[in-house]
């Protein structure tokens, strides 16, 4: 009996200790997808609608560079150098080191730097394979974030702040304590980016996601949007992150302002922890 009473207590506490665990992960349990230190770049990359005149071949720059100031190495994108236009689907796609299932939840860290305006970016994961993913293009997506300033086909006039994907088309991120749009992003500055992927079905109120921002104006972690939405809704497993930039049509181009990207992590669960401190 009393070695019994002794075990109890132990059992007890391991029990809470892996509840504890499960609710609060550690960092440990984040999956390195990308942080470019290798210096090799392995994502593959497809010009898909190019229509630069003269004619460019592979016109996108997506690069591995280094910080002037550190030793840290970032993926650079841009969909063509400065002073080509026409390159309308500039893709880069990896795949994820983790399937995420349907009916999983996984967060998802980046880290991004706008090296310039005006672009047009966007970026975030797919349940396409690599033909499909340059078959469809921007409809390759299913989680989206976007960084654009341009102006819409119906003359609106994006601002530069980073949006989500909303059944209706595009949102800007919130400023939810200042109940307002959240401010343009900083050129030259780094922001680390939380987006916690609800992959169940739509009818379990998966496809949706949440999105956690610190830089800028908010100075610590905070949640920016509740519930943005799939692209597609395709309930199915997500395999790769993509990239995606244009210039615009040559007509009216938007510009070949670059996205850097650093520190691509995945960890299964709500993860707010920070993977690279």
């Amino acid at each position: 009996m009393r070695h019994k009473n002794v075990l109890l207590p132990m059992w007890l506490i391991t029990l809470v200790a892996c509840s504890q665990n499960h609710q609060h992960p550690s960092t440990n349990q984040w999956l390195l997808i990308d942080n470019f230190e290798t210096q090799t770049l392995t994502w593959q990359k497809a010009d898909t609608d190019n229509q630069t005149n003269p004619y460019i071949p592979n016109p996108q720059v997506t690069k591995i560079s280094r910080e002037a100031e550190s030793s840290n190495h970032y993926l650079l994108k841009k969909p063509a150098a400065e002073g080509i236009i026409g390159n309308r689907k500039a893709l880069s796609f990896t795949k994820l080191p983790k399937v995420v299932e349907v009916g999983e939840t996984y967060t998802f860290f980046t880290r991004i730097n706008v090296e310039a305006f005006p672009n047009n970016h966007a970026f975030g994961l797919s349940n396409l394979q690599p033909n499909e993913i340059k078959k469809h293009g921007y409809n390759a997506f299913e989680p989206t974030l976007r960084v654009t300033d341009k102006a819409e086909s119906n003359g609106f006039k994006n601002d530069g702040a980073l949006m989500v994907k909303t059944d209706k088309g595009y949102s800007n991120i919130q400023n939810y304590n200042a109940a307002q749009s959240a401010k343009p992003l900083n050129t030259n500055q780094w922001y680390s980016i939380w987006y916690v992927v609800n992959n169940a079905p739509t009818k379990m109120q998966g496809q949706q996601y949440n999105v956690y921002v610190q830089g800028g104006e908010f100075t610590t972690q905070t949640l920016v949007y509740k519930n943005a939405k799939s692209r597609m809704k395709r309930e199915q497993p997500l395999i790769y992150f993509l990239a995606n930039a244009n210039t615009g049509p040559a007509k009216k181009p938007y510009g070949n302002g670059g996205l850097k990207y650093d520190d691509l992590y995945m960890s299964r669960g709500i993860n707010l922890s920070n993977p690279v401190r």
